[in-house]
């Protein structure tokens, strides 16, 4: 009878004994599987990342791409950045109903006023119906609460059989998805307005998460487009494509947790800021740029012609001042479709006789008395070359002024197969253009897209006598036009061929980065008695020969120029004739400031000009009376002697700016304060005394007197569109200074 206990007490113990085996085997597996996740493992690592990956989010914070601007800083392109609203309607912060109400309708009321785009009865309606769409209440159930808190009413409650209240209990369904709100993106004065609205302000807690984006735009329209160019969807092109480097900057970094789907806030302390991009400086001159630009378009219009190009030069620095570039569109419209100064390298025709003119004197040794019978312009022989002919009449045994002056075919192809095809020194000729002149190498705008010229260096081709005669005169030899108003300014600067500049500098604020100075592409291009003969020559086109329509009075004003016209061999267009029309001329011819270009394209057509002076002479011809005349007539050239003259006016804006130019151009100059805005004005002593203004938003500023800059800067940082027109200083504005700004959203301003 004792035996039973025993084994029963026996039994026990094994099955304890057991258990403990397996707890402690599971324990020691339980242990070597952490041992194994911690030390071994990537899993762990591995679901981490991807749950930061999921709270965390490095995100790229877009520098603010740099503006381009004119010469005179002037805008040509800038950036502005635009804000939209993305609104949570499922935030928690919106979960009082009553009080959503009251604020979202007291929002559509203001948002109604600020946009006036639908009636505030449509934005309530759409700030309703997108938080009942996006948070929902659904599966209702019962559940009971305690009545009264605290044993003794509980006790009560009990004994009255009211111990628990019934309420219904829903489930939320949340959309975050963010929905946009305004009608349109809006400027930072318009968010700094609207940011204190209800809801926006966020006093129902953080409900919306900001969008901002960068928008490009082009104040001056269409003007110098090609040139200034684009980056993007639209096209990549001109200085926003070559200098895309240098005004993007380097975009910074920054973490954010997320906080609802869309929604997320910035770590503090985790972050890389951006560095902004560069701004880049131009020469262009935005006044020349327009003229050109209307100077331009008139001709092409008139003519009916397919393309133009027009450039302008400062002559001693090889600055661009202006660079037109329009063509026909499919609309018979003329636009900025390509930069046809850079990419268009074509037989120049008669204006490459300026490097003929060059080899016979400077490298041949011709003497200026040298005549030749050019058979009255009718089509004569050179060389292995037939129906070489000019095309005026009148002309039968002339010189070399002469034949320069008339843009004479025959004495030029005669005279260079004479001393370069019969002596067979047709390498020399080559070696001269490409080593002496360097016609055959780029300028340095190969950045911007400038083709290299075609001038051959090899005489090993079927025809080569004929090609030398040829050239003499300008076909089988190709040259973009920035090339061939290079090469006139090398003869308007004293022999000396510098690079032509179109970007000035690279800024970041009012400081220089980096300064492009013109290159020296040769330091002689000929010796002093060539150079003033050429120049002779050159007047000579302008008093007695094909620009004489033009430029024949010397008693206000003395030019140099030359024309060219060349006929376009086009296997694609033997229906029609083509041709190529240019003038090139500097000026004043006895000191030159200025060099000027226009080459135009057209098909012959009855009653409409091809020949180089009447197609491009006529804009030549605009440009130089525009750059003599502006500013009243001033003179071209600077006085050497005489009482020092001061400015008579000074623009007004940013008082450190106004001081900085003031202090350079005047005796005196003195103000309240050195930091806002302010007006200048210049006593009868030369003194600049500038006043300072407050820069109040709610009325609408006194921008007269302002550069379009610092104009723009204050009236649309009050929230208005601005409109202007004009260049130089604001003259007019249509909204009076001083009044309150209420609802007016739009001024105009003109600029003179």
């Amino acid at each position: 009878m004792k035996e039973e206990p025993s084994r029963i007490k026996s039994d026990i113990l094994l099955r304890v004994r057991v258990l403990y085996v397996l707890f402690i085997a599971a324990g020691a597996i339980v242990f070597a599987r952490l041992v194994w996740v911690q030390m071994f493992s990537g899993e762990v690592a591995y679901n981490a990342r991807r749950l930061a990956g999921r709270i965390f989010t490095e995100v790229t914070v877009p520098a603010q791409r740099g503006s381009i601007l004119a010469r005179s800083g002037d805008p040509l392109a800038v950036s502005i950045f635009r804000y939209q609203v993305a609104f949570d309607f499922a935030s928690p912060g919106l979960d009082s109903l009553k009080t959503y109400r009251e604020q979202s309708d007291s929002l559509a009321k203001l948002l109604a006023a600020f946009f006036k785009d639908r009636p505030a009865s449509e934005y309530r309606k759409f700030f309703r119906e997108e938080h009942a769409r996006r948070y929902r209440l659904v599966r209702p159930r019962d559940t009971l609460y305690a009545r009264s808190e605290g044993w003794f009413a509980r006790l009560t409650d009990r004994m009255r059989g009211e111990e628990f209240i019934r309420h219904k209990v829903y489930d939320t369904l949340r959309d975050h998805t963010p929905v946009e709100i305004f009608p349109r993106d809006v400027d930072y004065s318009e968010w700094e307005t609207l940011k204190t609205y209800p809801l926006l302000n966020w006093n129902m807690g953080v409900v919306y998460r900001l969008v901002e984006t960068a928008e490009r735009i082009y104040p001056q329209g269409e003007l110098a487009r090609r040139t200034i160019g684009k980056k993007g969807d639209q096209g990549n092109y001109g200085i926003e494509d070559s200098y895309h480097a240098e005004l993007s900057g380097r975009d910074g970094k920054a973490k954010r947790q997320r906080i609802a789907r869309g929604f997320y806030g910035r770590v503090a302390g985790e972050h890389v800021e951006p560095e902004d991009g560069f701004d880049v400086v131009t020469t262009l001159d935005i006044e020349l740029q327009d003229a050109a630009d209307k100077a331009l378009r008139r001709q092409l219009k008139e003519q009916s012609a397919e393309w133009g190009t027009t450039i302008v030069m400062e002559t001693r620095t090889g600055e661009i001042l202006a660079l037109a570039n329009l063509g026909r569109t499919s609309e018979g419209t003329y636009a900025e479709r390509e930069n046809y100064a850079l990419s268009r390298s074509m037989e120049p025709g008669s204006t490459f006789k300026l490097a003929s003119m060059l080899l016979l004197l400077d490298d041949a040794g011709m003497p200026v008395t040298t005549t030749y019978d050019v058979n009255d312009g009718r089509p004569v022989t050179v060389g292995h070359a037939d129906d070489v002919c000019d095309s005026h009449r009148g002309d039968h045994v002339i010189g070399f002024r002469r034949a320069v002056a008339a843009s004479s075919n025959v004495y030029f192809a005669q005279a260079i197969w004479d001393r370069y095809g019969a002596t067979g020194k047709k390498q020399q000729y080559s070696d001269y253009l490409h080593n002496r002149l360097g016609l055959g190498q780029t300028v340095g705008l190969e950045r911007l897209g400038e083709r290299p010229p075609m001038i051959t260096t090899d005489w090993k081709v079927p025809d080569p006598g004929v090609m030398l005669v040829k050239m003499a005169y300008g076909y089988r030899v190709q040259m973009a036009p920035i090339q061939m108003i290079t090469f006139y300014n090398a003869i308007a600067n004293g022999g000396r061929m510098i690079s032509p500049v179109l970007v000035k500098e690279l800024r970041r604020g009012d400081r220089v980065e980096e300064r492009f100075a013109t290159q020296t592409l040769r330091r002689s291009v000929c010796t002093d008695r060539t150079l003033q003969e050429v120049r002779r020559c050159l007047q000579a086109v302008c008093t007695d020969g094909t620009a004489k329509a033009f430029f024949g009075d010397t008693t206000r004003l003395k030019v140099a120029a030359k024309t060219g016209t060349a006929q376009i061999t086009d296997a694609r267009r033997l229906s029609d004739r083509y041709y190529l029309g240019s003038m090139v001329a500097f000026f004043p011819a006895d000191n030159p400031r200025y060099t000027v270009l226009t080459t135009i394209e057209t098909k012959a057509r009855p009653g409409k000009a091809y020949y180089g002076g009447p197609l491009a002479g006529p804009v030549v011809k605009r440009l130089v009376d525009y750059i003599y005349n502006r500013g009243s007539g001033r003179s071209l050239q600077a006085a050497a002697s005489g009482p020092r003259r001061y400015p008579q006016e000074v623009k007004g804006g940013d008082i450190a700016e106004i001081r900085h130019v003031a202090e350079r151009l005047s005796p005196h100059v003195t103000s309240d304060v050195r930091n806002g805005w302010g007006r200048p004005r210049v006593d009868s002593l030369a003194t600049v005394r500038i006043r300072s203004f407050g820069g109040e938003r709610t009325r609408v500023p006194d921008v007269r007197g302002m550069g379009l800059k610092d104009a723009l800067f204050l009236l649309e940082n009050c929230g208005l569109s601005v409109r202007f027109s004009g260049q130089g200083a604001v003259v007019t504005q249509s909204i009076a200074p001083g009044t309150l700004l209420g609802n007016y959203k739009t001024i105009e301003i003109r600029l003179q």
